[in-house]
Parts: structure tokens; sequence; C-alpha cells
């Protein structure tokens, strides 16, 4: 038996039905086609599937889509704007966060909700809180550098010095 979910998809009301042990993740990607968001361990360990849930990063392949039955919800698709990129996404262009490109949307979403709440966070706690994801081709250097480098973009848009 299906369930009807409403909730916010980067800024915009959608729904879907869906049955009720299907994940986040899963229902983003194949009954609302963004497909950003990549699915890599489906066991919380790898972090390529994080997304934004009311503001925390959240690992959609441990959440059920019924779950966010009206929360807002950001996938790496809210994270541009428009056409350009923001940020946080053009500083891992810059220093060459990306790679194969798997594990960079699960990156960008993890540092873009640290940077929300802390746009001050030194490099210790960045890498702290990036520790949770995994990519197998970066050695992590340049994802750090480009969180480090994006974090004055952050700072402006919540009035904290830089």
């Amino acid at each position: 038996m299906k369930t009807r979910v409403e909730f916010e998809l980067n800024g915009a009301p959608v729904a879907a039905e869906i049955e009720p042990r299907l994940t986040l993740g899963d229902c983003i990607r194949h009954e609302l086609g963004k497909t950003g968001t990549h699915i890599g361990c489906e066991h919380g360990v790898c972090g390529a599937c994080t997304i934004i849930i009311d503001g925390e990063a959240v690992r959609s392949c441990l959440t059920l889509g019924v779950q966010v039955a009206g929360k807002s919800v950001m996938t790496i698709e809210g994270l541009a704007d428009g056409d350009n990129l923001g940020p946080l996404q053009a500083s891992f262009q810059k220093h060459h966060g990306l790679q194969c490109g798997f594990c960079t949307p699960g990156f960008l979403m993890t540092a873009h909700a640290l940077l929300t709440r802390e746009p001050d966070a030194d490099e210790e706690r960045i890498r702290d809180v990036l520790s949770g994801n995994v990519c197998r081709c970066t050695g992590y250097l340049s994802i750090v550098k480009a969180v480090m480098e994006a974090r004055p973009a952050y700072q402006r848009e919540q009035g904290v010095g830089a």
C-alpha cells in the first residue's frame, strides 16, 4: 500500500505516492527524478547520499521517504543558483575536489550544512565533519582546501566577520 508524502524539495513543494519502506534517496532519485544524490553503500557509511533535512546533513539511504512529510529537504540540485555554481561548488571545481564525482554531492551537502551552521569552522572542525564521507580519488586535501576557501562566502551570508 502506497502512502502520499508531501514535503519541500529544494524550495518547492512536492508530493509522491511511495511505499512506506522506500528510502528517501530512492524516492528523490526514482520518484521525483532528482538524480544528483548518489546512492553508494546503502548502509550510511560512505556519505555519498548525504542531503539536508531541516538544516541537518542526513544520509538519505538511512531515511525513509515517509519520514520527511512536512519537512524541508535540500539536495545537490538545490545548491546552485540556476546555471551558476554556488561558492562551495566553484571552490570544489577550482581545487579539483571533484575527481570522479561520485562522492561529490555528499561532500558538498555535508560541507554546506556545516558552513551554514558554523561559517567560521576551522580546518580541524571541517576535517572532523567531513571524516564521515568517503572519497577514493582525492586524498581529501583538495576537498578540505575547497571548503576552507568557501568559508568567507558563508561568513558574509551569515554576517560573520571573515
